[in-house]
């Protein structure tokens, strides 16, 4: 039996291919259909040129047609199969073909039959080992990532139980602290009243033995006239003094539960989120995805795949300047709707101005240089009062409430989020420092103190913002750091500057998830670039640029607003091509 294509080259596998003509040792580049014969260029040409093979296929090796094997009929054992009943389904000889039961029947020939078969074998074979054996381990090697994320995430999440429960156990310790000290305290207010009860009763008992001693004396006496004179009448027994028996403290047990005591320690739970499915790469894009280094993960390759309309540009281009009339300089902005914003300087001036300069609203904050107000959804503006320890409302009609109170802490920083409504504060209280969640009604509903391992994690949040993704970034200018954590208020990054003295100040968020933060005087002055991973991008309007940045913020048209020091004007620039 002739041997397959297929078996023809796994024979000649450890040699180069050559020419199947008589004598030919030349490479074989051709493949002749009907005759089923390897070729060279020359083979070829000569082939094509002969009267008797001029008009047969002559194709690159790689497009042959197989051949079809040697293969006898069951009826006709002498013969070989070569024809196809296309009713039947079965291989046929031509002897077969006359038989009764094949009558009428439509025939093919089989050799062709057979090549558009074993193409379409290597056409599935390319598409398993190209595509779907290749997409499924990486899907499966997604999935060992995912197990080791999900190994670190519930990790993180161990710890910060424990943090947490840390954080509790010394928070009841220095309550039972304070409870015990009062104890004393009591104890102490008692004992003195009893010691000075006590005094009361040595003196008066003294001044009876001095008087027993008195009446003794006048007993005893010869001259009897004495006992009749003014210093025997005036020998009268004074009354037992009277005091107050103490009442002792009693103690009253605390009331506590389970429940109410798992509320105090937080909680784990899936988010209201539907999964994504694992995204297949798309079969046309598989002889691309081949190609990728071995470094390159399924998500890459989307990112790669995702075309921005928007990314950073090489250059910034100034659009416009406006002034803040009743400021000293602007320290921070919030920009509101209808091209309105906020801005304020360092001693509590708060204005309202349009875009051309016209002031609309000014009161008086204790404010200072800290990202203390923003805009709410409803365009609203919020902002904290760090005396009173409270937040403020104005409202479009410009009446002022108190909005949210912060008990023992001291709000600072303040952003509202473009995502949910939600409303982020940085907090200061002694030498602690948290971000607080409240929704858009001032309910408190998120706090966040300590990272992963207990750590504190602010010291003192002077700007805050939000990023797309639900991050959280802080400008926390005595750590000298940008503090990030996600949504649910674990630890992600802190970034520290490419070098000595960042001094991070405003700082806002884009579309793209890029973080600008102002890298303040005396000694940079410049923009710092973040992607969203904390990865540092570019340096934006140095000091070269005769800028002193201070506040920051990007409005809906992608331009950046930059407020300064020593100036009331505020530059507009385009920084996104």
């Amino acid at each position: 039996m002739a041997m397959s294509a297929e078996e023809e080259i796994q024979a000649m596998a450890q040699h180069y291919l050559v020419c199947g003509t008589e004598d030919c040792k030349r490479n074989c580049q051709f493949y002749c259909n009907p005759c089923h014969q390897r070729l060279c260029k020359r083979c070829r040409d000569e082939h094509q040129k002969s009267q008797d093979t001029k008009d047969h296929e002559v194709v690159p090796y790689k497009q042959r047609k197989p051949q079809l094997p040697e293969e006898k009929c069951n009826l006709h054992p002498k013969r070989n199969v070569e024809i196809l009943c296309k009713e039947c389904n079965v291989p046929l000889c031509a002897k077969c073909i006359f038989m009764k039961e094949h009558t009428g029947h439509q025939l093919d020939d089989l050799e062709e039959k057979y090549a558009e078969k074993v193409a379409f074998c290597r056409s599935e074979i390319s598409k398993i080992q190209e595509y779907y054996l290749s997409t499924s381990q990486g899907l499966k090697k997604e999935i060992k990532e995912d197990v080791m994320a999900i190994k670190n995430t519930m990790d993180d999440i161990r710890n910060s139980i424990r943090a947490e429960a840390e954080s509790l156990k010394e928070l009841v310790d220095r309550v039972t602290s304070d409870k015990l000290e009062q104890a004393n305290i009591m104890e102490e207010s008692l004992l003195k009243t009893l010691k000075s009860q006590e005094k009361t009763y040595e003196d008066y008992t003294e001044y009876l033995e001095k008087l027993l001693k008195e009446f003794h004396s006048y007993k005893s006496i010869d001259n009897i006239r004495v006992l009749f004179s003014d210093d025997f009448e005036n020998l009268k027994i004074q009354s037992i003094p009277e005091t107050t028996q103490p009442v002792l403290p009693v103690f009253t047990a605390g009331h506590f539960y389970k429940d109410e005591v798992s509320k105090l320690l937080g909680s784990v739970n899936f988010p209201n989120i539907k999964p994504d499915n694992r995204r297949i790469k798309p079969m046309e894009k598989a002889s691309t995805q081949l190609k990728l280094t071995g470094k390159q993960t399924r998500r890459d390759v989307e990112k790669s795949d995702v075309k921005p309309t928007l990314s950073l540009s090489s250059s910034v281009t100034k659009v416009r300047e406006y002034t803040v009339p009743g400021v000293g300089s602007v320290y921070h902005i919030s920009l509101g709707k209808s091209g309105r914003l906020w801005a304020s300087d360092a001693i509590g001036n708060l204005v309202q101005t349009d875009l051309q300069g016209n002031q609309l609203q000014k009161i008086k904050t204790n404010g200072g240089d800290e990202g203390y107000h923003t805009v709410t959804q409803d365009g609203d503006l919020i902002y904290t009062d760090r005396k009173n320890k409270v937040i403020n409302r104005i409202k479009q009609n410009n009446t002022i409430t108190k909005f949210i109170k912060t008990g023992d802490w001291e709000p600072i920083s303040i952003h509202s989020s473009h995502i949910n409504g939600d409303i982020l504060v940085g907090m200061r209280k002694g030498g602690e420092a948290k971000v607080t969640r409240y929704n858009k009604t001032g309910k408190e509903i998120q706090n966040i103190q300590r990272g992963n391992k207990g750590r504190e994690l602010y010291s003192d949040p002077h700007y805050i913002t939000e990023n797309i993704n639900g991050d959280i970034c802080t400008s926390d200018f005595n750590n000298r750091a940008v503090v990030v954590v996600n949504k649910s208020g674990q630890h992600r990054f802190s970034y520290t500057g490419q070098g000595s003295g960042f001094n991070p100040f405003g700082i806002c968020t884009d579309r793209l998830g890029h973080i600008i933060v102002c890298n303040g005087y005396p000694r940079n002055n410049a923009f710092d670039i973040l992607d969203q991973d904390g990865q540092f991008l570019s340096l934006l309007l140095t000091l070269q640029q005769g800028i002193q940045p201070y506040g920051v913020c990007v409005d809906d048209e992608n331009n950046l607003h930059v407020g300064q020091l020593y100036t009331t004007k505020v530059t507009v620039y385009k920084y996104l091509q």
